[in-house]
Order: C-alpha cells, then structure tokens, then sequence
C-alpha cells in the first residue's frame, strides 16, 4: 500500500480486533515555549484526510504546551500485532462542531467530570473534585450537558508518518511516508 492513510486504516482494524485494551490509545508529545518536551496518553477519537483527533480540557499542560508551540508528534503500539505507528505534523483545533458531536457521544459522568476538572493543576484533596462533579451533576440535574467552552479537540494533520513491524532479531522494518507538496513520498529506515 502506498497510501499511508489507507495503510493505517488496514493497520488500526487489525489492532481493533486483536488489542486487549484501547487500541485508540496513542501517545502524544508536545513541547513548551522554550522545547522541554511532554508526553501522555491520549486517545484517539476520529482520523481522517486532514489528521488524527482527540479531545481534551484546552486549559491544561499540553493544551498550553500546543499554543505555544503547534506541532506534536503521536505514537501508537499495538504490541498484540508488535507493530507500532508514529505521526507527526501540525497541530490545530478541531471545530466547535465536531467538539460539540463527540462531547454530546459520550457518557454523561465523563461530560460531568469534564466540568468538574481543572485538568493538570495541583489538587488538595481527592474529595475536592469529587465535591465539584456533585455539583455539576445538580447544576445540570434533568437536563442535557453542554460542552464547556474550555473542552474540544484537536487535529494532527500528518507530515510524517512511520510505519515499525518488529522482526526477528531486531532486524525490524520502518516505511516513512513523508508529505510533499500535497502528497506522499515512501522510504525507508534502518533498524
């Protein structure tokens, strides 16, 4: 396949029906203003021609972390299959639309506790937040959660993506597809 999009389609259905656990799960590093790096684990929530999306609080670390510096880089293992997917590009904000769709999809504690949190900063006690989502829970008790206004996606459009298969002693293969000029050229990476 010549395609990378195409290739990590075939690639992220086959870990859907092998991955025990969250086969959306994907790392993701950010940087700082001043380039100390960041990493965490996100999942994803939609890719398509124009990226790879997950949605977050946009007031925490790595929100900061991306508009202080637009670009990030997503790793992805899926070690039932010892394969993995690394992509790195550009970073933007997903649409109020789209946000809106994924918040209204998912469960009503998680939209809750998406009120509640303020995500990344110091926390006195457990019983803190939990008191805070108790208050969200009446606040919006018999009807619908609305997103916060602090609460969407983002997209990674890809510049770069590489394609890892472990093989035996270590002589793994890599297939980089790097974007030029609106479309792919392939090659490949030592072990």
């Amino acid at each position: 396949m010549d395609d990378p999009l195409a290739l990590f389609d075939a690639w992220y259905a086959e870990a859907k029906a092998s991955e025990p656990n969250d086969p959306n799960a994907m790392a993701l590093a950010t940087a700082d203003a001043r380039g100390r790096p960041s990493l965490r684990m996100v999942l994803l929530k939609g890719h398509d021609e124009r990226g790879f999306v997950f949605y977050t609080n946009r007031e925490g670390r790595k929100a900061a972390d991306l508009e202080a510096n637009p670009y990030a880089a997503l790793m992805f293992h899926w070690k039932s299959l010892r394969r993995q997917v690394r992509v790195e590009g550009a970073v933007s904000l997903a649409s109020d639309a789209e946000s809106d769709a994924y918040f209204a999809s998912r469960s009503r504690d998680s939209q809750l506790g998406a009120w509640a949190s303020d995500q990344s900063r110091p926390l006195d006690l457990r019983e803190t937040f939990e008191a805070r989502v108790a208050e969200a829970r009446a606040r919006f008790e018999g009807q619908d959660v609305p997103r916060p206004p602090h609460w969407g996606g983002y997209r990674v459009a890809p510049e770069r993506i590489e394609f890892w298969r472990d093989r035996e002693a270590r002589l793994h293969e890599r297939r980089l597809f790097t974007r030029v000029d609106g479309g792919w050229i392939e090659g490949l990476l030592y072990p």
